[in-house]
């Protein structure tokens, strides 16, 4: 039996667009409408956010908000760091995307001995830095501050001094090292990158299953076979970004991208690769209910966390 904690981080300050920070309690209106009491079985952990950063201004243009990002992933790294410690299994309901570095840091602190590999499925590869960014957004920075890379070799930007520090500090939250290895990441649904990305994807040798091999080998396969890339580590995270469905689905997010997976195949998916017994933590992000009409968004969110924690609980 694992014991599951539902971790709650309404963090927004480094998605480009407003209200990701409704994301959670959408995903609970929703469970409402589909009269589930999923959020009835769970007594949730709230993590601090630094939304309030919000008022104060941009001072960080390829770093929006570097100094309130810098807070609130210490603040989730100390949550499932204690969580972890605790042999929880963290599901975790967050805003924007950049709150996964603080993820993985405590993952890692937790059980620094353990080699931590990563499922991403996502449209982003959130591997961008300070120097290469095109908006500053930092919901496409966590995997370069997890893996502590800077990826100076494509720098289009020169970040102020003051960022750079802010910069280096999250890199060493939990430890001055990197927390994971390039090399154990696997994208599902990756398909909106940019060249600096693609220049460390192929540096590392990165595997990306596309949602065209996901229909044509089948999810079993690909999952599988996500799997068998991780071989070698004794730890898995899986993070699920709701953007990695496709467009016409993906309504309340902020950066929808078409070609993207159907809500059956992200059910699918996240069910069968949750049952391997090295995922240790689970995540869904950047529900953003302020750019849907109907909570529509939220509803198929829903199906997947609901889906995917079942299968869990009924597997071991």
């Amino acid at each position: 039996m694992r014991n599951i904690k539902l971790v709650e981080v309404r963090s927004e300050i480094a998605a480009g667009t407003r209200g990701a920070s409704m994301g959670v309690d959408a995903l609970k209106i929703a469970s409402l409408d589909k009269q589930s009491a999923f959020f009835t079985q769970f007594d949730p952990i709230e993590v601090p956010d630094a939304n309030s950063f919000l008022w104060k201004g941009n001072k960080h243009p390829h770093a929006k908000y570097i100094d309130g990002v810098y807070q609130v992933l210490k603040n989730v790294y100390s949550t499932i760091e204690s969580l972890r410690l605790e042999k929880k299994f963290p599901i975790i309901l967050a805003g924007d995307h950049s709150t996964a570095a603080g993820t993985i840091m405590g993952i890692k602190a937790a059980h620094p001995e353990k080699r931590l590999g990563i499922i991403w499925i996502d449209a982003h590869a959130d591997l961008h830095t300070p120097f290469t960014t095109p908006s500053g957004n930092m919901h496409g920075m966590p995997l370069a501050m997890a893996a502590q890379l800077d990826n100076r070799d494509c720098e289009v930007n020169s970040p102020r001094a003051e960022t750079i520090i802010y910069w280096e500090k999250i890199k060493k939250i939990g430890g001055d090292f990197p927390k994971i290895d390039p090399k154990d990441i696997v994208y599902i649904s990756v398909r909106d990158t940019e060249e600096p990305e693609n220049y460390l994807i192929r540096k590392y040798g990165i595997n990306n299953f596309s949602t065209q091999e996901v229909r044509e080998k089948g999810i079993e396969k690909v999952a599988a076979q996500a799997l068998e890339v991780l071989k070698e580590c004794e730890q898995i995270y899986i993070s699920f970004d709701v953007d990695s469905l496709d467009s016409s689905i993906s309504v309340g997010t902020g950066t929808p991208v078409p070609n993207g997976l159907t809500i059956q195949e992200a059910i699918e998916l996240n069910v069968r690769l949750i049952r391997d017994r090295r995922v240790c933590c689970w995540e869904i992000v950047e529900v953003n209910p302020t750019l849907d009409t109907e909570n529509t968004m939220a509803e198929a969110a829903f199906e997947v966390l609901e889906a995917t924690t079942k299968s869990l609980v009924d597997y071991f």
